[in-house]
């Protein structure tokens, strides 16, 4: 090879590496809700935030569950088949029973309480958890949720008889039969189709579900989160662990920051939720039947007995994990 020639290879090959450097990385993240879902919202902030930042990052969405189902997005991301999620954890509670705790009737008791719990031991202890599983979490967020039926009000645990309900969550499917509910499992996207067709005569999911899949139009009485709440998911904004690792420093940066603001306006925004969901059902002429603190206490002292004792009895390590909750003042 002549010296032209190499030259001229030399000078091709820094073109290629050029080129791919200017090519932004594109990351892949999916999630079960609509467009118009406070989850989705946290999604594209965090996705503007990496774009604005401008060091070759891009963050595809695919909303509606249309790259993987709803409840299948745990394992992919794990693999590193997924880069990024927002997702309800307690839907791995399948592969990690610890994870239940974070949708456990009357563990939270208000969103300010829920931000606290984030930021504590116990938060550490699941993510530890995630860690051995290959996943980080980027954007904590609980949100909060109610009751809906389609006959009668749901306050208080006897309302429950008879009725067949989807429950969100193991914890509160076992706590919902052991006031004489039927369960009925589905993912959030099947609930409409569920009441519509008569399959389904109550509901139990968050302020914001409730709005973006218009159940309102399938209810006759909306039980909703208010001064008190039972219903508190873990809603989390996950990342692939290696992925993360692999991005160079200055992505990991802008990433991070893009988080952190978006899991600030979360927190603003699951409270606003529940005031608008109110709006919403009040709105469409479905009753609005608030909870008591009795009504509270009596679904708490149901779930002690069914969903934290099935807790306690499924997770060897499980009294400890509940202590550290509890701690959280």
């Amino acid at each position: 090879m002549n010296h032209t020639s190499f030259a001229a290879l030399a000078a091709a090959s820094v073109l290629a590496l050029t080129a791919g450097l200017a090519e932004a990385q594109t990351l892949r993240l999916s999630h079960q809700w609509s467009t118009a879902d406070v989850r989705h919202k946290v999604a594209e902030m965090v996705a503007e935030g990496v774009a604005a930042a401008d060091v070759g990052l891009d963050i595809r969405i695919f909303p509606s569950a249309s790259l993987f189902s709803a409840t299948e997005q745990y394992t992919p991301l794990s693999r590193g088949q997924l880069d990024m999620t927002i997702y309800p954890l307690s839907y791995a509670g399948g592969q990690r029973p610890e994870f239940n705790l974070t949708l456990m009737p009357g563990l939270v008791r208000n969103h300010d309480h829920a931000a606290r719990l984030n930021r504590s031991p116990f938060m550490e202890e699941l993510e530890a958890l995630m860690a051995e599983d290959d996943v980080i979490v980027l954007v904590h967020g609980y949100l909060a949720g109610g009751f809906a039926s389609k006959e009668g009000c749901i306050t208080r645990p006897e309302h429950m008889s008879g009725k067949t309900v989807r429950a969100a969550g193991r914890a509160f499917e076992q706590m919902l039969a052991a006031a004489g509910a039927s369960i009925s499992s589905m993912a959030s996207t099947e609930i409409y189709n569920g009441m519509q067709t008569g399959v389904l005569d109550a509901v139990n999911t968050s302020s914001s579900s409730f709005v973006s899949f218009r159940l309102y139009e399938q209810v006759a009485c909306f039980t909703p989160a208010a001064d008190v709440a039972l219903w508190f998911m873990y809603q989390p904004l996950l990342m692939n662990k290696t992925t993360f690792e692999r991005l160079r420093p200055e992505q990991q940066e802008a990433l991070l920051a893009a988080a952190a603001e978006a899991e600030a306006w979360y927190l603003e925004q699951a409270k606003a939720d529940d005031v608008a969901a109110v709006e919403v059902f009040s709105g469409a002429g479905v009753e609005i039947a608030e909870m008591t603190a009795d009504d509270f206490e009596a679904w708490r002292a149901l779930a002690m007995e069914s969903s934290y004792a099935s807790f306690l009895a499924d997770v060897p390590d499980g009294q400890r994990l509940l202590d550290l909750a509890f701690a959280v003042e």
